[in-house]
């Protein structure tokens, strides 16, 4: 596929005006203190991963309306004292998959937590968190219209409180040094990630790679690609709810979110991605707040950097986690 967005240098400098909501932030700081009137009931369980260099454990803890969200917290072996902690929120559809796949961070020394994504992990990597929550409003197939009709009860608004919960959860591990704390994702774990660099303070780092879920009006008029394509097709059924939907995503827009962040980011454009268009991953980039850099790749879709950018994003959290 052609690059088929706006040129780089119209991207560069594209920061489009994103509907935000007069009460955006009283919904946010509502919404998680209503999470965290739960207790975190945090569990961590020593798992046999198969592995001579990193040890796992099996993390459990309350999200959304105390809902368990289960994850994986790999460390290395050899490790003195508490360390720097790397959270990673995965991508659409899959879950935190089993506990030897995803060795990268423990093995650069860092304890690394990989959040599951509710519901979600039936077709891979696998997942362990159900959704207890699901909206009986009609839904195209996946995840981005479960509750769209309010943002009370959108499928994201319990994502992104899992997300942040994730945060006071690791931050809660005497394995961790709790101001040390960074957070990565790649396509919809992308999305989460800037959206917690926006309600958890105190983050150090955050690197969303092709970020999904940012610049929602953009996105439903230049890709036909999945998910955004699941929002389309469903305002194509209710024609007469699309101010309805779009005040919904405006909770949930990550540029938004970007907004609010201050930890140092390291964002990554394919600049031939259909799923995320490049000019949606440059209105979040471009409306962050805190310092930022971005990695660009031009003959890549949603691939993105992959190997290429996993070394980027070693080298950039060094400083900050001080690796």
């Amino acid at each position: 596929m052609a690059q088929f967005d706006m040129p780089e240098d119209r991207l560069r400098s594209y920061r489009p005006a994103i509907a935000e909501p007069e009460d955006f932030d009283s919904f946010w700081t509502a919404t998680l203190q209503d999470a965290r009137a739960h207790s975190l009931d945090l569990t961590a369980t020593p798992v046999d991963n198969g592995l001579a260099l990193i040890d796992t454990l099996d993390v459990t803890f309350a999200g959304y309306d105390g809902n368990p969200v289960k994850a994986w917290l790999h460390l290395p072996v050899t490790r003195t004292g508490a360390l720097p902690a790397v959270v990673e929120y995965v991508g659409y559809g899959g879950g935190r998959g089993l506990p030897h796949e995803r060795p990268l961070w423990a093995m650069a020394g860092y304890a690394h937590l990989i959040m599951d994504t509710r519901g979600q992990g039936a077709k891979g990597p696998k997942g362990d968190t159900p959704d207890p929550d699901p909206v009986g409003d009609p839904a195209i197939a996946g995840f981005t219209t479960r509750g769209i009709a309010s943002p009370e009860t959108y499928y994201y608004r319990r994502v992104f409180t899992d997300g942040v919960r994730a945060i006071d959860a690791v931050r809660e591990l005497s394995e961790v040094d709790a101001s040390r704390v960074a957070v990565t994702g790649t396509s919809q774990g992308g999305g989460i990630a800037t959206a917690v660099a926006g309600l958890a303070p105190g983050l150090v780092a955050a690197m969303p790679d092709v970020p999904f879920l940012a610049d929602f009006a953009r996105a439903l008029t230049i890709t036909d690609a999945s998910p955004y394509a699941e929002i389309t097709a469903y305002l194509k059924v209710r024609r007469d709810q699309r101010d309805q939907v779009m005040r919904t995503l405006s909770y949930f827009d990550t540029a938004n979110h970007a907004k609010r962040a201050s930890a140092s980011a390291l964002y990554s454009v394919g600049l031939m991605d259909q799923a995320c268009p490049p000019s949606t991953v440059y209105a979040s980039y471009n409306h962050y707040a805190g310092p930022k850099e971005i990695r660009v790749y031009p003959f890549n879709g949603h691939e993105g950097g992959q190997a290429f950018h996993e070394i980027e994003k070693l080298r950039f959290a060094a400083k900050p986690l001080g690796g």
